[in-house]
């Protein structure tokens, strides 16, 4: 097997990140809740031998929320169940920077490691939406910029609360009395903007030192922050060259800012959808793409935008300008949404069903997405996908048909290199 070999996460997504897919005969309208389909879908990851799980999460809802946003679980505590029905893949969560308190959330994560016997991760993000504001007593939404300023803050108090005990801290000598060594245990006192913390963090060090740190911004202030602080990206993949063009500049950023950039690993989000023949892939997702009508696929769009109103708009009149709207939001999605629609020159109709219901980009047979994977790794694009598998029995034929075409070319793993999410990943332990 060669040195370098390609990476794979996997998103549970309960009943799917679509409007209308849970109307799907073969899908469980219930999976956003179910236990038993977490933990199904986690054991054939590590079936798999994915690097990690990933949860996804937001703080608001409204009427127009997807059905999986509407009613799902919160994702430590589905993590911590996961923990006791694995092994050794890696479980990671998203919370948010802006809306939640470092002390707690340090505690949280750093119990979830010891829990899972050192595998896990946060993915760290700022919360886009508005609206998230009115379920945390009305504290307004940052602008974007300052988000990330408020990010680089939580960020570094949780590190520093991480780091209050040394590895070997707890001696726990019992014929001495002595529990702990207070010479390698350390007050953080960090005074700053936006937080005031003493410390320190009453749990120790876990196996792998601390939880893997995830970022998954891609605009201009993302970029700068993943760069300088994530080991691992979540990212677009809206075609090789825009996949290459991120990676590279990931790397070189984290290379001006003296880390080494093989330690940043990047995933872009790739739904693969595995058929008999081409013919027979491209007709699962037509017939799932059917369930969305083109009122569920707008509001669905909006939702990038604030919520923006776009029934004022002609569906099939060319997709409007809509000057600096969403840079608050989800910028860099709906940066590349606008930019996208003038390039192609697409209606309303087209970016809406587009963005509600993507066409896979890696579709065909086993060997035609083992091929499409194969030419994406080996033009050094990426340095794995975040699988996400929304339409029925996607992800089982991914892990049943492509990952061993993959290991049989030597270009993916055929047994775990370790126990911890770092080891996994392929990212140094924390000291």
């Amino acid at each position: 097997m060669s040195k370098k070999t390609i990476h794979f996460g996997g998103m549970i997504h309960g009943v799917g990140s679509t409007t209308d897919g849970w109307r799907h005969p073969d899908i469980d309208a219930t999976a956003s809740t179910n236990l038993d389909f977490y933990k199904a879908r986690a054991q054939l990851a590590e079936k798999g031998l994915f690097d990690f799980v990933f949860i996804a999460d937001g703080l608001y809802i409204s009427e127009k929320s997807i059905p999986h946003f509407l009613n799902r679980f919160e994702p430590m505590t589905l993590l911590s169940t996961l923990a006791a029905v694995t092994e050794n893949i890696g479980l990671v969560g998203t919370f948010s920077s802006t809306y939640t308190d470092p002390f707690t959330l340090a505690r949280q994560l750093m119990s979830l490691d010891h829990l899972s016997n050192g595998r896990a991760g946060w993915n760290l993000v700022t919360s886009p939406q508005a609206g998230v504001a009115k379920n945390y007593n009305n504290r307004a939404l940052p602008p974007h910029h300052e988000r990330y300023k408020i990010a680089q803050e939580h960020l570094d108090v949780v590190r520093g609360l991480w780091q209050s005990w040394e590895a070997d801290a707890f001696i726990r000598d019992k014929e001495t009395g002595t529990y702990f060594n207070p010479d390698k245990f350390h007050q953080l006192n960090y005074e700053g903007e936006y937080f005031q913390v003493a410390g320190p963090l009453n749990i120790g060090r876990s196996k792998q030192g601390e939880p893997l740190i995830f970022q998954a911004g891609s605009s201009e202030d993302g970029r700068a922050f993943a760069a300088a602080n994530a080991e691992a990206i979540f990212t677009h993949a809206s075609s090789l060259e825009k996949a290459k063009e991120f990676y590279d500049d990931i790397k070189k950023r984290a290379k001006e800012q003296g880390k080494n950039p093989d330690n940043i690993k990047v995933y872009p989000g790739i739904s693969p959808l595995v058929g008999d023949s081409l013919e027979d892939a491209e007709a699962q997702y037509q017939a799932y793409a059917k369930l969305t009508p083109i009122e569920h696929a707008v509001r669905y769009l909006a939702r990038y935008f604030d919520d923006y109103d776009f029934s004022r708009y002609d569906l099939d009149a060319p997709f409007p300008e809509l000057g600096e709207i969403g840079k608050n939001a989800f910028r860099s999605t709906t940066d590349y949404i606008k930019q996208r629609a003038k390039e192609k020159n697409q209606t309303l109709r087209q970016v809406a069903l587009e963005q509600a219901v993507p066409r896979p980009q890696f579709i065909g047979t086993a060997e035609d997405v083992a091929d499409e994977i194969q030419r994406w790794f080996e033009a050094e694009a990426i340095d794995g996908f975040i699988i996400s598998a929304d339409i029925p029995h996607s992800f089982e034929r991914f892990v049943d048909e492509v990952i061993p075409i993959l290991q049989a070319r030597g270009i993916y793993r055929t047994e775990y290199p370790g126990t911890t999410l770092r080891e996994q990943v392929g990212v140094p332990i924390t000291e």
